[in-house]
């Protein structure tokens, strides 16, 4: 008996054909969803406003969504608000407490973040450089800890109150002398750190009591060079300098001078968020 011989025309009828063309379709759209699902996800939309207490955050978010200087207090909860940049291009604006035991909250928003803005008060970095730049050593790390699926918010340095340098001076001439004395105090204080740990020296944080850590995020080209924020691994680094009017007790004029303080940090902000 002769083996039967199968036409492939006769298997694949035009209605299987069509079922194995829906479902193809199907499991392209399906890919296709979950793999933009999964794009958007890595991709932040906020902007985290960070910075050791009395920084002067809460006074920056005040002034960016409401356009208002009202009198603020050390923040010990976290707050958010929606700023505007145009009338169609909006985000979130979360203001993070910077007290050490509960600063670490930036880690549960994180994945929403486009850009981190680490603000200093530039009038007394001076004093408290060590400290700052600890906190800003968290920050750092936690960015070049980012899983490789999240895209790196941008960093920017906020160096704030530029207008209390040097009293009796124009705010103009302040402006980048405030940015100068931030990156460079920050910069040498932070090579501090990273060479102590490139010896073997543990770190001691601000967190409990003789709490050492061991912390990465401050590589700069070969892993061996001084700390540089041009150099930085995690990316480009920004700095502008700002400052923000309190109003007057009993002044019913509480529009700060947002053509002045803050115009670098919002034209930062128009571009990169």
């Amino acid at each position: 008996m002769e083996p039967q011989v199968i036409s492939p025309a006769s298997t694949f009828t035009p209605q299987s054909l069509l079922l194995v063309s829906l479902v193809a379709a199907l499991l392209c759209v399906a890919i296709a969803f979950f793999v933009n699902r999964r794009t958007s996800r890595s991709k932040g939309t906020d902007l985290l406003l960070v910075g050791a207490p009395d920084a002067g955050k809460t006074a920056l978010l005040t002034a960016l969504a409401y356009d208002q200087s009202l009198p603020t207090l050390t923040s010990m909860q976290t707050n958010s608000s929606v700023y505007s940049i145009s009338s169609n291009k909006s985000f979130l604006v979360v203001d993070i407490p910077g007290h050490p035991r509960i600063r670490t909250q930036v880690q549960e928003h994180l994945s929403s973040a486009k850009a981190i803005a680490f603000v200093v008060d530039a009038s007394t970095i001076s004093r408290n450089g060590a400290a700052v730049a600890e906190h800003l050593h968290t920050i750092l790390h936690a960015i070049t800890s980012l899983p490789p699926s999240q895209s790196l918010p941008s960093l920017l340095i906020v160096a704030h109150k530029a207008d209390l340098l040097k009293a009796g001076t124009s705010v103009n001439q302040n402006e980048p002398l405030a940015v100068t004395r931030v990156k460079t105090i920050l910069e040498r204080e932070l090579e501090k750190r990273r060479a102590s740990q490139s010896g073997g020296v543990g770190i001691e944080g601000l967190g409990a009591e003789d709490e050492k850590t061991e912390m990465g995020g401050l590589d700069c080209g070969n892993g061996t060079n001084a700390f540089k924020f041009d150099d930085w691994e995690g990316g480009e680094v920004a700095f502008v300098s700002t400052f923000v009017r309190q109003a007057k007790p009993n002044s019913d004029d509480e529009k700060c001078d947002a053509d002045g303080g803050l115009m670098d940090l919002r034209n930062w902000l128009a571009d990169n968020m």
